[in-house]
């Protein structure tokens, strides 16, 4: 092969290589696979990119992690307060709450024009029965605190005394420390906070109570503490200790839900997740609603028809399955008496599933 020959079939390999090269890319964008065994085109190989410095990649990731951590905006009052009262009961907390929203503005508008105005006491008591709504109106509270210019972030950080107690000497207030770092700018709410002193004056709770009290005092500007639980153990969490007594001014009592209310939280759940109540079960929800809440306490109120609802449409997805009910859009929505049954232990009588006479 003379050296014209060989110019001839390098150019032919090129091209063949440049064409199968084009064909990959087209690929690649059409379907986002790579076909195998695809040559490459002498020359064309695609260089590895040099690794970032470290300070590059440094950089980057805190321009990642500042994206993520990138705050929300103050929301509007108004839609916060109409959310408030969209709430099913709560009546007595309701306006609790839109007097201290009332207190905190005038407070606030005392300061523009240049008024003494007193210290902000924004740490609260939530007592009540399991199930009653107080972390929801925490979680509620620490947006409308942002919303006035109280609190920077408007958070919500939830712990019980596991949350907050090591089992060694001095580590409590390091982990209550770190908790207290990650709820700046929002809201602290400890659930059973009675649980921090009634365990005699060894216990490390105590630790936690401490640091709690001093960081209460050092952010008092951008960290609100919201303290839950039974009312006569909360009673006795804040006596305990004067400096609990000094910065915990402000009580709400949660009542138990009536079976009026909690018959209400069950049909707005279905209506939320896409379901209707039959008419025959209407009063059968009722009755098994007027039933558990005799003991309010284990029933757990708002949370006691939570359960009962997820158990009712797992009860429907049964009889669905068996195929005895013909799956349409109507029959998927709909709970029946027999699901509400199902869903407490209890069978539909035989009376209620027998066919009228026919003449």
């Amino acid at each position: 092969m003379d050296r014209k020959d060989e110019i001839i079939q390098l150019q032919n390999e090129i091209m063949q290589g440049l064409l199968k090269q084009r064909m990959q890319l087209v690929s690649e964008d059409l379907w986002g696979v790579k076909p195998v065994n695809m040559p490459t085109v002498p020359g064309t190989e695609k260089k590895p990119e040099p690794a970032a410095p470290a300070a590059k990649t440094a950089e980057k990731k805190e321009e990642k992690a500042g994206e993520v951590e990138k705050e929300e905006p103050a929301e509007n009052i108004e839609d916060l307060k109409k959310e408030l009262h969209g709430y099913i009961g709560l009546d007595r907390i309701k306006d609790e709450v839109d007097s201290l929203i009332n207190w905190i503005e005038i407070c606030k508008a005392r300061q523009r024009h240049g008024l003494p105005t007193p210290d902000l006491a924004l740490h609260m008591v939530f007592s009540g029965n399991p199930g009653t709504g107080k972390t929801m109106v925490a979680r509620l509270m620490s947006r409308i605190y942002k919303s006035l210019g109280v609190l920077s972030k408007g958070h919500l950080v939830e712990v019980d005394r596991s949350g907050l107690v090591a089992g060694y000497v001095g580590q409590t207030a390091i982990k209550t420390a770190e908790v207290i770092e990650k709820a700046k700018g929002g809201v602290l709410f400890i659930d059973e906070a009675y649980a921090l002193t009634n365990r005699g004056g060894s216990d490390y709770g105590l630790e936690a109570v401490d640091t709690l009290l001093k960081a209460m005092e050092d952010h008092r500007d951008d960290l609100v503490v919201i303290v839950a639980g039974y009312t006569e153990l909360m009673k006795e969490f804040v006596e305990s200790n004067p400096g609990l007594e000094s910065r915990f001014n402000r009580f709400m009592f949660f009542p138990d839900y009536t079976v009026e209310e909690m018959t209400g939280i069950f049909t707005m759940r279905c209506e939320k997740s896409g379901y209707t109540l039959e008419d025959a079960a209407k009063d059968t929800l009722t009755d098994i609603l007027t039933k558990e809440s005799k003991d309010i306490e284990s029933f757990g109120n708002a949370r006691g028809v939570r359960n009962l609802f997820e158990k009712a449409i797992a009860a429907q997805a049964d009889r669905l399955a068996a195929g005895k009910t013909e799956i349409t859009r109507e029959s998927l929505m709909c709970l029946t008496k027999a699901d509400l049954l199902a869903a407490v232990g209890e069978k539909e009588s035989e009376e209620s599933n027998a066919e009228e006479p026919h003449d």
